[in-house]
């Protein structure tokens, strides 16, 4: 049984009941330069403003105001919603934020919306991180039927993915959390990005 025991702690646990996974993502993460100047590549193809245009449509159909983006990826939602600011734990983007006077810390105050395009799943404590929002949280991320789905697709990284969820997993979790789904829609996996989901939260 050790073998099993020791999948248990490293390897992918996956829970059907909960629709829900989650892989133990080691310590060392690739948030680095090299990181953020990639998403900034890709920022900047048609693909990339396509996102963003659909991002800040997303957040435009049910909120009016500030937002913090939490794990800005390149810095381009940052950049294209008025008055947004931004939250990273790469080095680099908190520098990027900073020469903008766009930093703020998301574990400091409570925020009336986060964005967080692509971040959800990279969070080692996502249950603290969403319990900072007082009203929205907007978010895309992968979605997965399965378990085999899980290790057959390209959005399984064991250096960066920690957990895994199911549409309704996803849903089930978020009104754990004190949150009802208000929209949900595949716009990002029409642009081209596979398997994602874009979600509306609004705090109950």
């Amino acid at each position: 049984m050790k073998s099993f025991s020791d999948e248990l702690q490293t390897g992918l646990v996956w829970l059907p009941e909960l629709g829900m996974g989650r892989y133990p993502v080691a310590g060392s993460r690739p948030y680095d330069a090299d990181y953020f100047t990639r998403y900034q590549d890709m920022a900047e193809t048609s693909m990339g403003q396509q996102l963003t245009a659909a991002r800040i449509q997303l957040v435009s159909r049910h909120y009016q105001g500030s937002v913090l983006d939490v794990g800005i990826g390149s810095g381009q939602f940052v950049n294209c919603y008025p008055g947004a600011l931004g939250f990273d734990v790469n080095p680099a983007g908190v520098a990027w934020l900073h020469e903008r006077n766009a930093y703020a810390d998301l574990y400091a105050n409570r925020w009336r919306a986060l964005t967080m395009w692509d971040v959800l799943e990279h969070i080692d404590e996502p249950e603290l991180a969403v319990q900072q929002a007082t009203e929205f949280i907007f978010v895309s991320l992968p979605v997965f039927d399965s378990a085999e789905h899980i290790v057959s697709s390209r959005h399984y990284r064991k250096d960066e993915h920690i957990w895994y969820w199911t549409h309704d997993g996803l849903i089930k979790w978020f009104a754990e959390q004190g949150f009802s789904m208000v929209e949900h829609n595949t716009c990002e996996s029409m642009l081209g990005r596979e398997g994602i989901g874009s979600y509306a939260f609004k705090r109950n």
